[in-house]
């Protein structure tokens, strides 16, 4: 019986291979992200993320960062976003693929919501920096991680030499 089990699974990995891939490739996070990012980014977006960088070469986020306030909070509920601490990396990659599409729109009132989330979730991300502390700790709840990931691969100060050079 036991032998039927293992000879029946699926080796399909679902964290690691896209539903197109074959048997032989790999799609990671890290994919996603670099795809997402090859995509028309905003301006805005761009902006944030280097300065998201440039904060974290400078200061480490050693210092205390505040919690999002209830009017932040509120508007993320108005979009249906969770926050940050309880997004998957798959809610994160959809929620970024959003904010692109309604940072590219005619309407302005959604560009601005989308910059305006865009901001919250980069000082949700400080706070869970600067406090190494987050009060979810279930690996599936780790859009943390890919909302850094696409900050890296967005900046122009993506490497690490990069942002040696950098004479503040």
């Amino acid at each position: 019986m036991l032998n039927e089990i293992i000879e029946n699974r699926s080796d399909f990995d679902l964290t690691s291979k896209s539903t197109l891939s074959g048997s032989d490739d790999t799609f990671t996070s890290r994919s996603y992200a670099a795809l997402l990012a090859k995509n028309q980014v905003p301006a805005s977006h761009k902006r944030i993320a280097d300065n998201y960088l440039i904060i974290k070469k400078v200061f480490k986020f050693q210092a205390c960062m505040s919690r999002i306030s209830n009017v932040e909070k509120s508007l993320l509920e108005k979009y249906d976003f969770n926050i940050l601490e309880y997004t998957t990396m798959k809610q994160m990659y959809d929620e970024l693929a959003l904010l692109q599409k309604w940072s590219a729109s005619d309407d302005n009132e959604l560009k601005d919501a989308a910059d305006n989330i865009l901001l919250i979730r980069v000082k949700e991300l400080k706070f869970l920096e600067a406090s190494r502390y987050a009060s979810i700790s279930n690996e599936i709840y780790n859009g943390y991680k890919a909302l850094e990931q696409y900050l890296k691969e967005i900046s122009k100060f993506q490497t690490v030499q990069t942002l040696r050079t950098l004479n503040f």
